[in-house]
């Protein structure tokens, strides 16, 4: 990552017009960083605010990280600028309380699709983008880990990220020789329109956690999969 006289560090936030994603802009900007974020549609949110009030340090790019066809036009877009963070924030949930048995095969390929597939696909295009010494990040949870899976419950959701975490595994494999940082990130159960109001966690109290876990992960090359301080979590 850039250092001392040199131009400031580019993050390219996928999914920051609200919550988790848009704290994550927020305070990647008070750090000093350049910030391109995505939002879905062309609805004015918080990041636009933000960006307004950045004096052009945050730029915003629209994509459904479900449609191919707009992750193909954001890395025409992008296709000259250098990366030195990449991130990829998506999570969709579905009834907690719906067992694998009583899902409907629409709802799980709902969430099967944004917080598995889609994720990998920009992943996969934008990879290389992202600087020789880089870091690559997503957005998994807690709940995707098989080990700590003692309790049940949110079982799509769970599979999902678990999913998730899977392809990140083979992603790295195929990439073992590559010397950027890779971040699986446990954002820990947080108070979000996704987390709902029961969540342990206020948005201050883990994001400025989870940017400076990101930021310590520099330079350390392959796949980690570490929780909002900086823990390792059981696969």
């Amino acid at each position: 990552m850039n250092s001392g006289a040199a131009l400031p560090n580019t993050v390219l936030l996928v999914g920051a017009s609200r919550g988790l994603g848009y704290a994550m802009a927020e305070e990647f900007l008070k750090l000093g960083w350049n910030v391109v974020g995505t939002v879905r549609g062309e609805a004015r949110t918080a990041l636009h605010d933000l960006a307004q009030r950045s004096s052009g340090r945050v730029e915003i790019a629209m994509l459904d990280i479900t449609v191919r066809e707009q992750i193909a036009a954001l890395r025409s877009r992008l296709a000259h600028r250098r990366l030195d963070l990449l991130f990829v924030n998506a999570g969709v949930t579905n009834n907690p309380n719906e067992t694998i048995g009583e899902v409907s095969t629409q709802e799980f390929i709902r969430v099967m699709l944004t917080n598995a597939l889609s994720p990998m696909r920009v992943l996969e295009a934008l990879y290389d983008l992202v600087a020789d010494d880089g870091t690559i990040g997503v957005m998994s949870s807690g709940q995707g880990s098989v080990t700590n899976n003692t309790t049940g419950m949110r079982e799509v959701y769970r599979a999902s990220k678990a999913a998730l975490n899977m392809f990140m595994r083979s992603f790295a494999a195929r990439h073992a020789a590559d010397q950027r940082a890779m971040v699986l990130m446990a954002p820990g159960w947080v108070r979000t329109d996704l987390g709902g109001p029961d969540g342990r966690l206020a948005i201050e109290e883990s994001i400025p956690n989870v940017v400076r876990t990101l930021l310590a992960a520099h330079g350390h090359a392959g796949l980690q999969y570490l929780d909002y301080l900086g823990r390792t979590v059981p696969w």
